[in-house]
């Protein structure tokens, strides 16, 4: 019994019965190897109906009295019908064999050289998987280019709420400390006793150095300091520890695998998610634990995974419409590891906590 993938399915456009037995005969014959399923039909009904169905070939015959080949073809490019057609005929002029190739026929054979149909079929079927093949090709690189474009835009407006936030943070934090330490200092000059002077210039003084800190934290959200010198592991818990201990959280942070020995072009981005992913529990999450762990991976890959014990949330409501103030932080997190080829995953419900995992 030959294997199923060998078995070649055949719709025959012939008015004659014994032609289409002698055509099995032929084809069994030509090649034993294959089993050959044909199936019968005469007119423009019956073929509609029998393409409901998927054949790997049609042999249709070029003189009928009720079809033609040109008819099977009007109806295979109206219903964008990618089953290749072979005539077969007992004679045919050269002019009208151009010409129903050109109309779209892939082939065709006379009756008295049958024994070239498997080559014939075989070439068309292979044409047939190489169209499709090229179609889904190009599919997928239309999609990968939208993907491409919609990333992109993305791109662009997580750049400029990169310099939103930084902008606000210039503005509302440092902005305002280095004005009120130039208030301070010109009142220590204009002050008419020693007293009054050094006041206001010790309070210039204390802004001056949260101004310092000021710099230090920015700084740090940027890209901590400690990622170059000590490491990513060593920059996480520093990042962890800084949020955490203020508010009250318990935290862990471990590791699995070996650190390289450079920060990767991905340790940046771990620590941002970090970042993100404990401003999102400080506000939100009520949780009083948090769990960090970096894993290492062959390649320069690298894994994380940040959980929480916090209230959880509906991420499919979070998540759904447009971007906005809501949910602008997983948006971030989503585009960060989207832009450097990563994965995020996002497992969370009402009063069950966050998981955050990530790919980079």
């Amino acid at each position: 019994m030959p294997p199923e993938d060998s078995t070649i399915h055949l719709l025959c456009v012939e008015d004659n019965p014994d032609d289409v037995e002698l055509l099995g005969l032929a084809l069994e014959r030509s090649d034993p190897r294959r089993r050959y399923v044909l199936e019968r039909v005469d007119d423009s009904t019956a073929f509609a109906m029998a393409l409901e169905r998927d054949f790997d070939a049609i042999l249709c015959d070029f003189n009928m009295p009720r079809f033609s080949p040109y008819a099977a073809l009007q109806i295979l490019v109206a219903r964008r019908s990618p089953i290749p057609l072979v005539v077969v005929t007992r004679a045919i002029g050269e002019e009208a064999a151009v010409h129903v190739l050109r109309c779209g026929a892939r082939d065709y054979v006379t009756k008295d050289r049958l024994g070239t149909l498997p080559q014939i079929i075989e070439r068309v079927m292979g044409e047939r998987r190489r169209a499709a093949d090229q179609e889904r090709m190009s599919r997928e690189l239309e999609a990968a280019y939208r993907r491409l474009k919609r990333l992109s835009a993305r791109l662009v407006q997580a750049q400029e709420r990169e310099r939103l936030l930084i902008s606000r943070e210039l503005h509302d934090h440092l902005g305002q400390t280095l004005t009120g330490m130039v208030i301070h200092l010109h009142a220590a000059q204009r002050a008419a006793d020693p007293a009054s002077a050094r006041r206001h210039t010790a309070v210039a003084m204390d802004m001056a150095q949260g101004a310092v800190t000021q710099v230090k934290t920015l700084s740090f959200s940027l890209r901590p300091a400690q990622l170059d010198l000590l490491g990513l592991v060593a920059a996480v818990h520093t990042a962890v520890q800084r949020m955490a201990e203020p508010a009250g959280l318990a935290f862990s942070v471990s590791s699995r695998g070996q650190e390289p020995g450079e920060p990767g072009e991905n340790a940046s981005v771990a620590v941002r998610l970090v970042q993100e992913a404990l401003t999102n529990t400080v506000r939100h999450g009520q949780a009083s634990r948090i769990l960090v762990r970096l894993r290492f991976l062959p390649d320069g890959r690298l894994g994380l995974l940040v959980v929480d014990d916090g209230v959880g949330f509906d991420k499919s409501v979070v998540l759904s419409g447009q971007t906005g103030e809501h949910n602008v932080g997983l948006y971030g997190m989503i585009e960060r590891t989207e832009l450097v080829g990563g994965r995020l995953s996002i497992r969370t419900r009402p009063g069950r906590g966050v998981a955050l995992r990530a790919l980079l």
